[in-house]
């Protein structure tokens, strides 16, 4: 594959961008730290990423002056972070030579939609490409919202919880993630996050009919994740009574700030999203390959 950049500029182009390692986590917290809100997913990743054992990676890029400019964060998903249009490219060129195992591309619109373009000669035609998907932020919820009882799910809830988390998944994504070769590690997934206590539940008569997940915390930030409604219990407001509960119980016990995005074609969770207190901070796109 030609380097994107030319053989003579590919060459200093990799004089600046390597692979980060934990000598680097002052500066890449730092870098991250300019907008913890963008950038919570990633924050949440530094110590495991950073480790020498880590099967995840933070790669920077570097300024003449050696200081931290732009990373990406490459695991599952690839994430860019404060990239500019020659860091883009310098990171487009080590992924074409890398091609590195990940489902998606997801961060904010410009970034990733130009990251894409680089990408996508190499890599083919994507799945989806979702480039409108607010990023949402909420830190007091609206007086007189009604709140679901809920609770933190358990080991106990795993057969009623994994059906329901497959759903949503599937529903979402248009995938599902129980397909042969990615069923155990999702399953494993859900597993961590129930052990954690960071999945939340409303259940009748043996059935979740709510649910939602805390999928990163980092610097006072959480992001909300996993939302969902069994389909025949919708249009009964426990979307937001539920999603209410949820960022409630987040912001008295977990961080200041909780965050989440979503599709804007998705009308009724937007709208639910802003009728508990949630505003508009960003706008994230994500390409699924």
């Amino acid at each position: 594959m030609t380097a994107l950049l030319g053989s003579d500029a590919s060459i200093a182009a990799g004089d600046r961008l390597r692979r980060l390692t934990n000598t680097d986590s002052a500066a890449l917290v730092a870098l991250l730290a300019e907008d913890p809100i963008i950038n919570c997913f990633p924050l949440s990743r530094v110590a495991t990423s950073l480790a020498g054992n880590s099967a995840t990676s933070f790669w920077g890029w570097f300024d003449g002056e050696g200081r931290l400019r732009s990373a990406l964060y490459a695991g599952a998903n690839l994430v860019p972070i404060a990239t500019d249009r020659i860091s883009r490219l310098a990171f487009a060129d080590r992924l074409i030579r890398m091609s590195p195992r990940c489902s998606a591309v997801v961060g904010p619109r410009d970034e990733v939609l130009d990251l894409w373009s680089l990408l996508e000669p190499a890599w083919g035609i994507p799945r989806d490409v979702r480039c409108d998907q607010p990023l949402l932020v909420c830190s007091r919820i609206v007086r007189g919202v009604p709140r679901l009882p809920i609770r933190r799910a358990t080991e106990a809830d795993l057969p009623a919880l994994l059906p329901a988390c497959v759903a949503m998944f599937t529903e979402e994504i248009g995938v599902s993630p129980a397909r042969a070769g990615t069923a155990a590690s999702y399953e494993a997934r859900v597993k961590e996050l129930v052990a954690a206590e960071r999945v939340f539940v409303h259940v009748i008569d043996g059935e979740i009919v709510f649910k939602a997940e805390i999928g990163s915390v980092a610097h006072g930030l959480c992001l909300l994740q996993g939302v969902w409604v069994r389909p025949e219990c919708r249009g009964l407001g426990l979307g937001s009574a539920g999603t209410a509960a949820v960022v409630d119980l987040a912001l008295r016990t977990v961080a200041d700030v909780v965050s989440l995005y979503a599709n804007r074609h998705n009308s009724a969770a937007i709208s639910t999203y802003r009728s508990v207190g949630f505003s508009e901070h960003e706008v994230f796109a994500t390409v699924l390959r």
